[in-house]
Formats: structure tokens, C-alpha cells, sequence
């Protein structure tokens, strides 16, 4: 075993001796289904915390010539699948992880250029002379090749031979493939943001070494980004890509799925309800409850639920996507931020962490680093969870967005007015974030009203779960506030009128019961009517709240 060339299977070894390990080898069936096809070059793009490095520590212990694995397998899904002992173990298999190869080489950089003696300018320069990109490619064929040559030293004499030429002699004179799994390939792209031209030497590598490669079996690679887009040129156009706006078939690896949590939820003695509010959100097309994994299992080993985000893309770097300069994004965050969905277009988005053209490319971005959530069929982006929720509003604490501050740091007050009945004060609270958000919101619709009131409301998630058109079967709810099992609290289901009354969006409540929407819930539920007349001057709002009590599926006055 090496560290590069089959690296065995200590690393899968410990997550299967881990206190929380959730079985997810059935991935493995499907990277096998790949194998020496036309489909065998994968993109695994995930935020942060989502299981990335696990997931290849799997597929290198599965896979990797010289260790037994069988018994590590023993009782996971894989072992049931026909081809589980079909490939396993039969492979050499390279295992890279490019953030490494980054960090390294720019100490290896720094410590030949303190030893080295003076310059002679009339000499030819080296590729380790050149350019940090240069120096990373340079230092991860050096230690690539190292390994190589102690494994197939007669079939590499040649001192100058590249990496991509070793593994073309290795394959021609042995006839056997390689399977590549790459870690943090878009370590380049993200911590050299600037630097256009080293990421394409990057890339231009990559491609060298993968494309129209009689040895490679397999590529599968992760990172936080989809490949990089450079117009026409298209270095690795043979990856097919499996990312934030649309997993494909990998869907179920992703993240947790309900179920499991479910499982986790009942082992742990923790509300699911609770767990669901922090952590779920992340929606795919048939999976449509994806967990943060890393979250879920702090949660779980620390017996409750609070904000477990470690990534390094901070609260600041949050704050300053935020705030780019492009019209109608601060709306956009604005309206997410109440409960509301943007209509996102993906595909211009060029895969980096610097050229943003429209505002869609800053939120693409977002929903690949983890901050946002992607509807693939509504085309829709949202603040997926509790968790993340925090994270806007410690990026919004930090300046710039002094107006929604206010409105949230006046929510507590607004809220309390509301369970305490008092109609007046939640109209007069209504009106004053009405003018705090008027600088933002557009507020000329139902949709921009019902963003309002979810931000005027902000503070009630601590408590609730806000659920925006929930269906009643006669019709759709306009906000639901659902309280946790643990809050005590009542439910509230909001009804939203434009230039009318609040008797008659009470009066809608009760004649389209939707009280019987709430399947399950007992308890007090609170009706609360707000119109908005948009023909007066001072944003007039108007309250009517109506209590009553929900025992089964009956409703008592």
C-alpha cells in the first residue's frame, strides 16, 4: 500500500467503526456500472460537511489492489449487488488530494528558494521556477510518480518521463487500469481565484492526463464546484456532472434522507420535527428532504440541535456575495429571507469564485456552496434551514443591511404581540417593518406581502416552522407557522389580503378550514387576518386575530 497508489482501507475502516456511520456503499454499484464505459469520468461537486472525503475513502477500500476488504463489507448494502466481488480489490487505484498537492508545494516553494544558490540567467528555466500552478503540478508528479516507480520501477527507467506517459507504458507493457479518485479537485479555482491563467495550466493537466485514456477505468472526482467553464475552452467536457442543481442519480448519497435521520432521530431519543427545522432543506428531484450529514451527527453525539457550520467560507464571505452590485439582489435575499423561493437560472454560471455576470451567478454559487437550496423542477432557490438562516443574519449583522436588521430585531416584540391577541399593536408592527422593507421589497403583490410578514415574523422560527402556501384541500394557506413539539406555543395560520379586510381573510380561514390542513397537530391554533391598504399613505395594515382549539380532527370555537 501507498499513499498515492492504492492507499488501502484504514481510512473506510475507522468511519465504519465511528459511533454514527450510515451505510451509503450501495454508491458503489453505481460507480461500477461505469466502469470502462463512456461514462466513467464522474464530478461529484457537494458543499462542505457533505460527506465528500468519506465517500472516496470508500471507493479507495473498495477498489484498490493488495488489501482484502471483503470482511470490512461484511453486512453493508454493497455485498448484496452482483457485482460487489466482481471488482473488488481488483484494481490500482490513485488517490489524490489536490488541496494537499496546493498546500505542500507552496512549502516545498519556499524552502528551495531559501536553500537554493544564485540564479544563473543564462540557464534554461524549470517548471519548479515557474508560476505556484506550475509548482503544485510539478510536486504532485514528483510524488506520484515516486510511488509509481516502486511498484513498476523496471517499466520506468526514463528519468524525464511524465505522469501521464508512466501510466501509458504501465498500461501497454501490464495491461492494467487505473481508477482515479480526486479530492478537492477545485482547490485551484477557489484559493487562486484570481489567477485565470494558472487554473487553466491546471486544467490543461487534468486533461492531459484523463482524456481519451485507453488506463483509466475510472475518475471520480469532488469538490464544492461543478468543472470550470472557460467559453470554448472546454479542458474537461468528457465529465459528466453530478452537482447542487441537480444530483441525477446520485441523489440519495448526497446528503442524509429523511429516513435516516428518522433512524438516527429514534437511536438518539432527539425530536425529528426539531432536527428537521435546522438541518433539512436541501431538495432534489426525487429526494426532496436532503440533510446536512455533519450537522445531523454533531446533533445527535451533543444530544441537541443548534449551528454546526465549520466551513471556511464564513459569515464574511457570505456577506460579501450578499452584497454584489447586481439589480435586484438584495430583493432576492430580502425575499428568502421571509419564507419566500427566486426563480434562478443556473446555466450561465461559469463554475468559479469570481466571474459573476448576472445576479443568478452569485446565487448558483450560493446553492453550490451550501447557503441556498435548488428546486430543479420549480427552478426555485431558497434558505433552506435554521442553520443557515443564521448564517445570513450573522452575515447581515456585520453592516449594510441596517433596515433588515431592525425589522428582525423587532420581530420578538411582534410575535408577542400576536399570542397575546393584541390586534393593534401587531397592525402598528406590521406598518413599521412595512416602512423599514419599503426600500427594499417592491410589496405590490401577495408573494412580496407574504416575504414581508415571513421577515416581520423572523424570530417566531426559533419556535416554529414557517410552511408558505400549505395545502388544505380547499385551497392553499398563505403562511402556517407550525410549532416545534417542544415550544408549548400555538399554531398560527396567517391569511393575507390586499386593499379588503382582515375579517374576510379570517372569514377565508374558516370557510376553507384550513385548521384540518394541519394533520396531526393538537392544540391551540390562532387565526390571524392582515390586509394591507396599498391606496393609503401610511401603509396602513389592519388585524384581526381569532383563537380557537384543534382536538383530532375537529375544530372547538
Amino acid at each position: 500500500m501507498g499513499i498515492y497508489l492504492n492507499p488501502g482501507n484504514k481510512s473506510f475502516w475507522k468511519s465504519i467503526r465511528s459511533e454514527i456511520y450510515v451505510d451509503k456503499t450501495e454508491l458503489i454499484a453505481d460507480t461500477n456500472r461505469y466502469l470502462n464505459t463512456r461514462d466513467h469520468f464522474l464530478c461529484v461537486s457537494r458543499p462542505r460537511r457533505f460527506g465528500k472525503s468519506m465517500t472516496l475513502e470508500m471507493l479507495a477500500a473498495y477498489y484498490s489492489r493488495g488489501c482484502d476488504s471483503a470482511e470490512l463489507f461484511r453486512g453493508l448494502k454493497i455485498e448484496k449487488e452482483k457485482s460487489f466481488s466482481e471488482h473488488l480489490n481488483q484494481y490500482d487505484v490513485i488517490y489524490l488530494n489536490m488541496q494537499q498537492f496546493l498546500s505542500e508545494a507552496a512549502f516545498t516553494k519556499a524552502s528551495l528558494s531559501s536553500a537554493k544558490p544564485a540564479v544563473n540567467l543564462s540557464a534554461e528555466p524549470s517548471r519548479s521556477a515557474e508560476p505556484e500552478a506550475f509548482t503544485m503540478l510539478d510536486y504532485l508528479e514528483q510524488e506520484v510518480l515516486e510511488e509509481l516507480r516502486e511498484e513498476y520501477g523496471e517499466l520506468l527507467s526514463r528519468p524525464d518521463l511524465s505522469l501521464a506517459a508512466a501510466f501509458r507504458k504501465i498500461y501497454a507493457k501490464t495491461g492494467r487500469e487505473f481508477i482515479f479518485l480526486l479530492d478537492e479537485w477545485d482547490c485551484v479555482m477557489r484559493e487562486k481565484k484570481e489567477a485565470e491563467g494558472l487554473q487553466m495550466q491546471y486544467l490543461d493537466f487534468l486533461r492531459n492526463l484523463f482524456k481519451d485514456r485507453e488506463y483509466v477505468a475510472l475518475a471520480y472526482m469532488t469538490g464544492i464546484l461543478p468543472v470550470k467553464k472557460y467559453g470554448s475552452h472546454s479542458a474537461l467536457n468528457m465529465f459528466w456532472e453530478y452537482s447542487m442543481t441537480d444530483q441525477k442519480i446520485l441523489e440519495e448519497y448526497t446528503g442524509f434522507t429523511e429516513a435516516e435521520v428518522k433512524e438516527l432521530c429514534g437511536r438518539y431519543g432527539m425530536d425529528f420535527t426539531e432536527v428537521s427545522s435546522w438541518y433539512d432543506g436541501y431538495a432534489l428531484r426525487n429526494f426532496h428532504h436532503i440533510y446536512n450529514p455533519r450537522s445531523v451527527v454533531e446533533a445527535m453525539k451533543c444530544g441537541h440541535c443548534s449551528s454546526y457550520w465549520t466551513s471556511t467560507e464564513t459569515y464574511e464571505a457570505l456577506k460579501i456575495y450578499m452584497e454584489m452590485d447586481f439589480e435586484g439582489l438584495r430583493q432576492d435575499v430580502v425575499q428568502m429571507l421571509g419564507g419566500g423561493r427566486i426563480r434562478v437560472n443556473p446555466f450561465s454560471f461559469q463554475n468559479d469564485m469570481r466571474n459573476f455576470r448576472t445576479k443568478d451567478d452569485v446565487l448558483t454559487l450560493l446553492i453550490h456552496l451550501g447557503y441556498l437550496g435548488y428546486d430543479s423542477e420549480t427552478k426555485e432557490a431558497f434558505i433552506p434551514n435554521k442553520e443557515i438562516l443564521g448564517e445570513f443574519e450573522n452575515a447581515m449583522s456585520v453592516g449594510g443591511w441596517t433596515e433588515v436588521m431592525r425589522i428582525l430585531k423587532a420581530s420578538e416584540k411582534l410575535l408577542e404581540d400576536t399570542l397575546l391577541g393584541d390586534e393593534k399593536s401587531v397592525a402598528k408592527g406590521l406598518e413599521l417593518a412595512h416602512m423599514e422593507a419599503a426600500s427594499i421589497l417592491t410589496y405590490n403583490d401577495e408573494n412580496s406581502l407574504a416575504c414581508a410578514i415571513g421577515l416581520a415574523y423572523y424570530s417566531a422560527r426559533k419556535d416554529y416552522r414557517l410552511i408558505r402556501e400549505l395545502p388544505s384541500g380547499r385551497g392553499f394557506a398563505d403562511i402556517v407557522f407550525l410549532p416545534l413539539p417542544a415550544s408549548g406555543k400555538p399554531a398560527l395560520i396567517v391569511e393575507l389580503k390586499y386593499d379588503k379586510t382582515a375579517e374576510s381573510a379570517v372569514r377565508q380561514i374558516k370557510d376553507r378550514q384550513y385548521a384540518k390542513a394541519l394533520e396531526g397537530y393538537v392544540g391551540e391554533i390562532l387565526f390571524v387576518g392582515i390586509n394591507y391598504d396599498r391606496d393609503k399613505k401610511e401603509k396602513h395594515h389592519s388585524c384581526i386575530i381569532e383563537k380557537l382549539r384543534k382536538e383530532g380532527s375537529y375544530e372547538i370555537p
